[in-house]
């Protein structure tokens, strides 16, 4: 990791851990619609053994364990120590069935076995990352996976080719290049990435936020 993008991953986990009890109010109302479609394309059976990479407050973790139920597991990691402490809060709460596991971790270097989980589940993380450590990233996720192992992925999109971007599309990306340490995160084009990284594409569901494009894509691991 160089000194540049060692400096961005620190300045990333300070702002989480800061706006960490605030975030939910912040964000997750106008991203859930599109969480959700990202999580019910990735189709969970009782049973299963989940990861998700960026849990942030936990409100995905909720629904991935009731959907895996007792036999399954929810495994997540995070680089915010703010954003565990929330996310553990609302599992107390919540007294769930399905055994659940959290953790600080980097994305760049999962924590956990190869061949593990069934499924991988992430939004509004992978885009994030630096262009050279996203396919590290994924890397890590074909890792974990097992064979035929699912991916699903919810991420900020770039305009389709043909279309015009909104007012709105425009500004973030400007705000995107131009003052990084607010605005955190910039559209991928996600199909191209995935299938760079191995990864065979099943399903994209094309959304937005805002005027904002936004893509849920369903993908397997080689078998």
């Amino acid at each position: 990791m160089n000194e540049s993008t060692a400096a961005r991953h620190e300045s990333n986990r300070a702002f989480y851990d800061r706006i960490s009890v605030a975030y939910d109010l912040l964000s997750d109302a106008s991203e859930r619609s599109a969480r959700l479609a990202g999580l019910e394309a990735l189709a969970l059976q009782p049973g299963e053994r989940v990861l998700e990479l960026g849990f942030g407050t936990g409100n995905e973790i909720l629904d991935l364990a009731a959907k895996v139920g007792a036999g399954g597991q929810v495994c997540g990691v995070d680089i915010s120590t703010g954003m565990l402490a929330v996310a553990r809060k609302k599992i107390e709460t919540a007294q769930l069935s399905a055994p659940v596991d959290l953790r600080v971790a980097d994305a760049r270097s999962l924590p956990f076995a190869d061949a593990g989980f069934d499924a991988v589940y992430t939004s509004f993380t992978l885009e994030l990352f630096p262009d050279e450590d996203i396919p590290l990233v994924l890397a890590e996720v074909r890792r974990v996976l097992c064979a035929g192992g699912r991916l699903g992925v919810v991420s900020m999109a770039v305009v389709p080719p043909g279309e015009q971007s909104s007012a709105l599309e425009r500004a973030y990306v400007w705000m995107h290049r131009h003052f990084p340490h607010i605005v955190d995160c910039r559209p991928i084009d996600l199909e191209t990435t995935l299938k760079a990284a191995g990864f065979r594409l099943a399903r994209t569901i094309p959304l937005e936020i805002w005027t904002l494009p936004v893509t849920a894509a369903l993908a397997t691991a080689p078998a």
